[in-house]
């Protein structure tokens, strides 16, 4: 034990950033070896996968130009022998699970930051180890039970071990220490730094602050100045300093919400409307999962020219109805865009959430004897569909070919940031996949 505490602060922390590679791609390349391993692939978002983007690219795919956020047509220019794949989400969320099940087993301390990337708190960690050790041990498991590939950052905090789980990849382990902050960053543009943004990077260029090392550097009240209280965060990254704590509770969502990018300018009524049904059927879904109800109702439209709006209502009671929250999407659009005005993506997002349990809904003597019954039918319906899938049940309204009718194939559907199925510790959760 002696010689571990050599290895660990008196006072401090040690914190791990683990950051799965190529993550997507990896999977299929665990699950099908042999058509994959070792071969330019690429997850593309779109069923018409010749007309999608890139989503993510293998390592082998990356050294032949192909990048995220990158057009099919074009990846496949500059790499012919590109493989597509469709995305498979339920299978993502499963080997999700799994490497979160392996990182449990180090620290209690662990917070997920996507569906595949965390934190880990390893401070109390010594039983495993030396730092090293057990990042190595954490590396050597991922990758001999579940066949993936991960970078390791170790530091002193959250915002050092971020940085230096991006110095080597993929499969490497990297120690950023508060002494190494000078030689590894100051030489970096102020852009590299984890938190700044393309056009905070711009606003401090036009300041004269390029690197790391100039803004840690620069007086403090003059970044309060031009950024307010982000000034004061600012120069204490580039010093290397964040007091954020690993935050091992899976908070309650802030917001729950879907947007469907539409394969042409959709300017027909009944067409928005049945999007829209679509999407509220399952964001509704997905908040009654999660045993919540929520106060405002927003929706998100875009045109072909990529102008977005947002605009959000809020609800006279709580609700987590399909039907109220339909109804308020439809009028909200009805409100906002004009009509006939071409519209390329479509969203809705409920926010002001909070428990069901917790939440005092005020009904109306009309409403009183209404919501039980609607309660019971979202039970029926919810247990129906948990039994025989998304499908089992939908109204006429629903039926289409667009992408909305799609958010209901769990399996070809989701984001990187949906946490859904880490709700729970991943140790207590029962993985019924495998």
């Amino acid at each position: 034990m002696k010689q571990e505490n050599e290895f660990y602060p008196k006072q401090g922390k040690v914190v791990l950033h683990i950051d799965m590679n190529a993550f997507y791609c990896s999977v299929h390349e665990a699950v099908e070896p042999g058509l994959y391993s070792g071969k330019p692939i690429a997850v593309a978002g779109s069923v018409e996968l010749r007309r999608g983007i890139i989503v993510t690219s293998s390592y082998a795919a990356r050294v032949k130009g192909v990048k995220t956020g990158m057009q099919v047509r074009q990846a496949l220019q500059l790499c012919p022998d590109l493989i597509l794949i469709k995305p498979d989400f339920d299978l993502y969320r499963q080997f999700s699970r799994r490497f979160m099940q392996i990182v449990y087993s180090y620290s209690p301390l662990v917070e997920s930051m996507s569906i595949d990337e965390c934190f880990v708190d390893i401070t109390g960690s010594k039983q495993f180890g030396s730092p090293l050790e057990i990042a190595n041990l954490i590396q050597r498991r991922i990758y001999e039970e579940i066949s993936l590939p991960c970078s390791i950052g170790i530091a002193p905090n959250k915002l050092l071990a971020k940085m230096a789980s991006d110095m080597k990849k993929p499969n490497g382990i990297f120690v950023l220490r508060l002494r190494d902050v000078p030689f590894v960053l100051w030489d970096k543009p102020c852009g590299y730094l984890y938190g700044i943004g393309k056009k905070t990077a711009e606003k401090l260029t036009k300041l004269g602050i390029n690197t790391i090392g100039q803004l840690a550097h620069t007086d403090e009240e003059k970044l309060t100045k031009h950024f307010g209280i982000v000034g004061s965060w600012l120069k204490q990254s580039a010093n290397g300093h964040d007091g954020s704590s690993v935050n091992p509770e899976h908070e309650q969502s802030k917001s729950i919400g879907h947007t469907t990018t539409l394969p042409y300018d959709y300017r027909e009524q009944d067409e928005v409307n049945r999007v829209f049904l679509n999407i509220s059927d399952q964001v509704a879904r997905r908040l009654r999962k999660q045993k919540l109800v929520a106060a405002t109702v927003q929706i998100t439209v875009r045109d072909p020219d990529m102008k977005t709006i947002t605009r959000s209502q809020t609800l006279p009671t709580p609700t987590e109805h399909m039907d109220e929250i339909y109804r308020t999407a439809c009028k909200l659009f009805d409100q906002h865009w004009a009509k006939g005005k071409p519209i390329r993506l479509l969203g809705v997002t409920l926010q002001n959430l909070t428990a069901k349990e917790d939440s005092a809904i005020q009904l109306d003597l009309f409403d009183y004897e209404k919501d039980p019954k609607k309660d019971r039918l979202n039970q029926i319906m919810d247990s129906l569909r948990d039994k025989y899938g998304e499908n089992a049940i939908l109204t006429a309204g629903m039926m289409g070919d667009d992408p909305s009718t799609m958010l209901r194939n769990h399996k070809a559907r989701g984001t990187s940031l949906q946490m859904d199925h880490l709700k729970n510790n991943p140790l207590d959760a029962e993985d019924k996949e495998q």
